[in-house]
């Protein structure tokens, strides 16, 4: 765990299976003075199989620079596709909420401008978040009379729906491999409840899209799905849609093209289950664990940086981000 990395949970409280001595937590970047800030909390993407360092340290210094307090969430994931995570994501990122609201004097933060900004996946589970938030209850009475409503969710090329523009690994691996191929009426209640856009209601906090209309894997249709069912119940919103990018653009600039996330700590699940692999506390046929040891990295390759290119235009969302906020709180 980073140094700087602060539990949300006692070990008596966690236990997920494949957790492997893993954690979930936050990574404080705090100003350094004494005034009160809005505060970011920063949850990066991956497919519910691994917390990606590109959308984590990366983003979190742009919005520190912008006034913010902000943190970086590990989350849990469920990397070999093997042990459904179900609500434990949601338990977490509503924890981390009340984390930061219950430290909020110590931390220099307004507990009514708590704010989550999500990428891919984790606009999913941050949508939970703003729209399940109610669903996640708190077992610590340390915690449980403290909101874990976010005041507003910055989506970034969210995974939204279940359905026909669905990144369908994103809730294999939240629900279970099998999840599109059981057709039984649990698994359909399950991508329902998933399926954000046919969940919004007027406790929906206000929510700040945006999108490529290029992206091949998480198709720009749902956030058109996610900002229509907002209009249709009157929540505050807005969307952009960027001419063209790829998925998981994250803040888009040449530091992030030439690979300078920060540093790589939100892998720690990860790199804690690609050891016990090696060490056969996992086991997996010989030629599986082969060819997973040889494809796992901590960091990207030069090859995958190779696919990074700066586009000035999609650039631009932390400031319009920052300045929707700021126009409405």
């Amino acid at each position: 765990m980073n140094q700087c990395a602060i539990a949300l949970w006692n070990k008596e409280e966690y236990n997920y299976p494949m957790a492997i001595d893993f954690v979930p937590n936050i990574v404080p970047y705090l100003q350094e003075d004494d005034s009160v800030h809005p505060c970011m909390l920063v949850v990066p993407g991956g497919g519910y199989c691994f917390v990606s360092p590109s959308e984590g340290e990366i983003v979190a210094d742009r919005f520190r620079d912008k006034g913010y307090q902000t943190f970086v969430l590990t989350y849990t994931v469920n990397m070999l596709m093997n042990e459904p995570l179900k609500d434990q994501p949601l338990k977490d990122i509503t924890r981390a909420v009340r984390l930061i609201r219950k430290n909020a004097e110590k931390w220099h933060i307004d507990p009514k401008r708590v704010y989550n900004s999500n990428y891919s996946e984790s606009g999913n589970l941050c949508e939970d978040a703003c729209i399940h938030f109610m669903e996640a209850a708190e077992t610590n009475q340390e915690f449980e009379d403290i909101s874990a409503r976010p005041d507003a969710g910055i989506l970034s090329y969210p995974v939204i729906t279940s359905g026909e523009y669905a990144h369908q690994d994103s809730f294999r691996a939240l629900l279970g491999s099998d999840i599109y191929e059981r057709n039984d009426r649990e698994s359909h209640d399950q991508l329902r409840h998933a399926s954000l856009e046919t969940q919004v209601s007027e406790q929906t906090p206000p929510c700040f899209l945006w999108h490529t209309a290029t992206d091949g894997l998480v198709p720009p249709q749902n956030s058109f799905l996610f900002a229509q069912a907002l209009q249709e119940k009157g929540i505050l919103h807005a969307l952009h849609i960027f001419s063209k990018g790829n998925h998981g653009l994250s803040v888009a600039n040449s530091e992030w093209a030439h690979g300078r996330f920060g540093e790589p700590y939100c892998m720690e699940q990860n790199v804690n289950i690609a050891q016990a692999i090696r060490e056969d506390r996992i086991l997996m046929p010989k030629e599986s664990k082969k060819a997973f040891l040889e494809s796992f990295h901590e960091v990207p390759t030069k090859e995958d940086l190779q696919q990074n290119i700066p586009n000035p235009e999609v650039a631009l969302w932390p400031e319009l981000a920052d300045a929707w906020i700021r126009s409405n709180w």
